[in-house]
């Protein structure tokens, strides 16, 4: 590693899930103190995670939001990294969709990001060069089947990202937003096993290899691609990288028609 993060401090939310935690690992090791916020240290992949400092954190709870940053002006006094990772899925079209379940995946994907970035801001302008990493998705930009209200937070999360960018890039702190595509989390391999992806009886091997064909690079991407990214965004080297939607989905967007799978 190239030490890229070296002293720096950085939250994570959903820092115990399948992405959060490659990107915990990697600022980790590149020098970085990291905090993994999230609901348990279990987090969503079922299993303890004890490589980052674990934060409990509930993005959707301004009172739980302001504990962290509590937290983190007592100990540090600043923040330099916050990567919004925390997110869910729904796989249901707007007819299915349930009005609770709508608003809980707003309170998580959208709001929470804007909780967290809020009350971080006093914490950031501390910083002599802060980075704020949201996630949004390629979903953001097109549509899979199935996936309504996980589209519309993905395109609410890219706006907000364009919009933070211009109000607070004068204050020293950058925003950029990054678009995974297939990635090999928790998440991707529940909505193999869900209806949700239109498996239409085939095995959750045939699915996944099914994925894997249609992309260019012919491979999904792992938590590990994703967290390169977000190291890089994170660092000096990415100074005048601000308000942009960096996808990374091996190609996925890039060609005229997706199967649907």
């Amino acid at each position: 590693m190239t030490g890229r993060a070296e002293g720096r401090i950085a939250l994570v939310t959903g820092g115990c899930g399948g992405i959060g935690r490659a990107v915990c690992t990697r600022l980790e090791a590149e020098g970085a103190k990291v905090y993994a916020g999230d609901l348990s240290v279990d987090g969503s992949v079922g299993a303890p995670f004890d490589a980052a400092r674990f934060l409990p954190l509930d993005v959707t709870q301004e009172n739980s939001v302001r504990a962290a940053m509590e937290l983190l002006e007592r100990e540090h006094g600043r923040l330099d990294i916050l990567v919004n990772a925390a997110g869910i899925e729904i796989e249901k079209t707007i007819e299915e969709t349930s009005l609770e379940e709508w608003n809980r995946i707003f309170s998580i994907n959208v709001t929470g990001m804007f909780l967290t970035s809020k009350h971080a801001l006093p914490l950031l302008r501390h910083s002599d060069g802060a980075s704020v990493i949201n996630f949004g998705s390629y979903d953001g930009y097109i549509a899979d089947p199935g996936l309504a209200a996980y589209c519309a937070t993905k395109g609410a999360v890219h706006a907000l990202t364009k919009a933070m960018a211009c109000d607070h890039g004068p204050e020293g702190i950058r925003v950029n937003a990054i678009c995974p595509g297939y990635i090999d989390t928790p998440m991707l391999q529940s909505f193999f096993a869900g209806e949700g992806s239109g498996g239409g009886g085939r095995s959750i091997g045939e699915i996944q290899q099914a994925v894997r064909d249609v992309h260019p690079v012919r491979r999904y991407g792992t938590p590990e691609d994703i967290a390169s990214l977000v190291s890089w965004l994170a660092s000096d080297e990415a100074r005048y990288a601000h308000g942009a939607l960096w996808v990374l989905d091996g190609g996925l967007s890039a060609q005229v028609q997706q199967m649907r799978l």
